[in-house]
């Protein structure tokens, strides 16, 4: 009942994520502008048919060819994505012809994407890009099959575990961090055994790293198991690099790599089976918290999210605190650092301010 992610959006992020160069929205102007916005920061150069109310009547192929070599005159890209929009779909534009017309020397992936493609869900867009890729070569058929099953999982666990669940969800800024962070602090100074995850999605792992703090530093008798989903050799180009560039900044032992940032539905139930084996009296999971069958755990618990409307499932799954990031996906566009979070900023200051007291 809540707005939710659009599949178009899926597919200028899953572009991007290919290393495309340029990517042209086939629609009015202002269609998923804010995310063509952002993804400028990332090095994506987005822009529009801007398809107008003549165009809904008499069609706008001609305006894609020119903005096809327009682009390439700019740009000289090598890759380019063309994405479908709810205008170009209703009024059915032949895409792929146009790309052939304007015959630019880059590599076009045309995606036929709009809003309610296939059920609406926002991998469906993401999905049809992934196709695209493999109809031109640019992934093979076995990587698309593994990205696609991962996309579907994701899709099940958000419609089962998380803000798709068909109800409307209100949304909640999650528990007081100053709190919450009190708490997992004070675990540590009780010497409790205590567990760090990282299950986070995509540039978002800069902002969820952020909470795999040195605690080794203040804690050294003390330090916590840490658990993330960083392996480098999986996932498309960008992702693989986002893992690469975290691990290398990282100043922490990693206890157990659950797989790549793409396998965050499946690269929770690993963590979980490996907190099992163990008696661990706090858990802190960040990134996609739901992902993980956290009710597994009989342990207390600690979710951060940057969904608000996910405060009120991960409660329900039994996550004793869930504490809220905002603006993950803006924050760490353009980025190849890991990014200051609200909550590691507060654990911070907490720990500087204890360091001293001691000193």
């Amino acid at each position: 009942m809540h707005p939710r992610p659009s599949p178009i959006a899926a597919s200028l992020y899953t572009l991007r994520d290919l290393n495309a160069d340029v990517i042209i929205l086939h629609g009015p102007h202002g269609c998923c502008f804010r995310t063509g916005r952002l993804l400028e920061n990332d090095g994506v150069r987005v822009v529009t048919t801007a398809m107008s109310e003549n165009d809904f009547i008499f069609g706008a192929s001609a305006k894609l060819e020119k903005t096809l070599k327009e682009a390439d005159e700019l740009f000289h890209p090598k890759l380019v994505g063309v994405v479908g929009t709810c205008a170009s779909m209703i009024i059915g534009e032949d895409m792929r012809e146009a790309v052939n017309n304007a015959g630019i020397p880059a590599k076009v992936l045309t995606v036929e994407s709009h809003g309610g493609l296939s059920e609406g869900d926002n991998t469906e867009g993401a999905i049809a890009v992934l196709d695209a890729a493999e109809l031109e070569g640019v992934i093979s058929r076995d990587e698309a099959d593994r990205q696609i099953k991962m996309l579907k999982k994701a899709t099940e666990i958000e419609k089962t575990r998380g803000m798709a669940q068909g109800k409307y969800i209100q949304p909640s800024y999650g528990d007081d961090k100053e709190e919450v962070a009190q708490i997992l602090l004070d675990a540590f100074e009780n010497g409790d055994k205590i567990a760090l995850v990282l299950n986070a999605k995509k540039e978002t792992s800069y902002l969820f790293a952020d909470i795999l703090i040195p605690f080794q530093e203040f804690y050294p008798e003390n330090p916590p198991k840490i658990i993330c989903n960083l392996d480098e050799g999986i996932g498309l180009p960008r992702i693989r690099q986002h893992a690469q560039n975290i691990k290398m900044e990282m100043d922490v032992n990693v206890d157990l790599i659950t797989g790549g940032l793409d396998e965050y539905p499946v690269t929770g139930k690993k963590a979980v089976e490996f907190l099992e084996k163990d008696n661990f009296d706090i858990v802190v999971v960040a990134g996609v918290p739901h992902a993980l069958p956290i009710e597994k755990l009989k342990t207390k618990t600690i979710a951060i999210t940057d969904g608000p409307r996910l405060v009120e499932p991960l409660k329900n799954l039994s996550y004793n605190w869930v504490v809220t990031e905002l603006d993950a996906h803006a924050k760490t566009l353009g980025t190849d650092k890991i990014v200051p979070s609200d909550f590691g900023t507060v654990l911070r200051k907490k720990l500087m301010k204890n360091n001293d007291s001691y000193n």
